[in-house]
């Protein structure tokens, strides 16, 4: 069960009133909603043009069979796009303000493979409410071969993670959807997480377990009835899913399991030493934050500490609101943590999977 605990509400700085109060000055000075506009809707055709049109040319056989993979990998692109763009701001209500929109974009998580259900549990309350702490994010839980806290069992294999690490991203997205939505939704039903998050188990694990059907069923059995050489398809599946998997898992890492943001364990008392805000620029970095292209890509999400901390505003608002919040930092003596570009990001996860790799645990 997951422990019962708190956030100090010492903010004697006035950091999060103040930053609320300056963003929505922002929005309302400038006339601006804070969820998606039109940006956000082209977003959304070309990543799911990036993902939809490789598959149908794999369809209609116009391209040789080596092309085809070439296809896939796209496919994989234009996946961890709809992975990173559409469905995580659909899933924190920000996509649009009208809500029946974004439940129906939050399905496009549903439509790549994966659980707007198992997903809203375990990122938007465990990982939001809890980042970084040991046991109550899973994020950072002890994995089989990875070490992503320094509260975590330090195993001898863990020397090397640095190094194979990227391989295992690969395989995220494909045991994610084969495997791990179904562990989760086991764990959460038992947990009670399940109607602790406005759930009702019975209806989730039917759409589960449908969704995960329709989508092998258009993904990999249409395909071949439509004559594609099974090579081709399994082949192709599982390149899709590396692609997406590197892509995926690599931004989300950059966020936390870097150098700089902080780890914690939950607090003997109940009560964590900061507020929650606090917490949140405490365990979260920012990165490329001047990279249009990595911006536009990933949905915002170099731009972790507004996300954190406003992940009801949609992501095309971030870089504007990011000044607002460097600032109101910066005046209230409080780390914020960013990486110029995203191989420095890159260079930095690498060095702390190496040192959590050869570190003891930590008291």
């Amino acid at each position: 069960m997951q422990p019962t605990i708190r956030f100090s509400r010492k903010d004697p700085e006035l950091f999060f009133q103040t930053i609320r109060e300056r963003v929505n000055q922002y929005f309302d000075e400038n006339g601006i909603s804070k969820n998606g506009n039109i940006r956000m809707y082209t977003k959304t055709s070309a990543m799911l043009a990036m993902y939809f049109i490789p598959f149908i040319l794999v369809l209609t056989q116009v391209f040789p069979n080596w092309a085809n993979i070439l296809l896939y990998f796209a496919m994989g692109i234009g996946l961890s796009g709809i992975g990173l763009s559409v469905m995580h701001d659909a899933n924190h209500g920000s996509y649009a303000r009208t809500p029946w929109v974004n439940k129906l974009m939050s399905y496009s998580m549903n439509l790549i493979g994966g659980s707007s259900f198992t997903w809203k549990v375990q990122h938007n309350f465990l990982h939001h409410t809890y980042t970084n702490i040991y046991e109550l994010d899973e994020d950072i839980d002890d994995k089989p071969f990875l070490r992503l806290s320094p509260h975590g069992q330090l195993k001898k294999h863990h020397r090397f993670q640095h190094l194979y690490a990227p391989f295992l991203y690969c395989l995220a997205t494909i045991s994610w959807i084969l495997m791990k939505d179904f562990r989760q939704m086991a764990l959460y039903h038992k947990e009670g997480l399940t109607e602790k998050c406005g759930f009702q188990p019975v209806p989730v694990t039917i759409i589960l377990i449908g969704t995960k059907v329709l989508y092998l069923m258009y993904m990999i059995a249409l395909p071949l009835l439509l004559g594609v050489s099974l090579w081709v398809v399994l082949l192709g599946f599982v390149i899709m899913h590396m692609v997406a998997g590197l892509v995926i898992t690599t931004i989300f890492q950059l966020a936390h399991v870097v150098e700089g943001p902080e780890h914690f364990t939950p607090e003997a008392s109940g009560t964590m030493e900061n507020a929650w805000a606090i917490h949140q620029l405490k365990t979260t970095a920012n990165f490329a934050k001047n990279n249009r292209l990595i911006t536009w890509f990933v949905g915002g999400l170099n731009f972790q500490i507004e996300h954190h901390l406003f992940p009801h505003i949609c992501h095309v608002h971030y870089k504007k609101i990011s000044e607002i919040v460097k600032k109101t930092a910066e005046e209230c003596n409080l780390s914020y943590f960013e990486y110029p570009t995203f191989t420095k990001a890159v260079a930095s996860h690498l060095r702390v999977l190496k040192m959590l790799g050869n570190a003891p645990q930590a008291a």
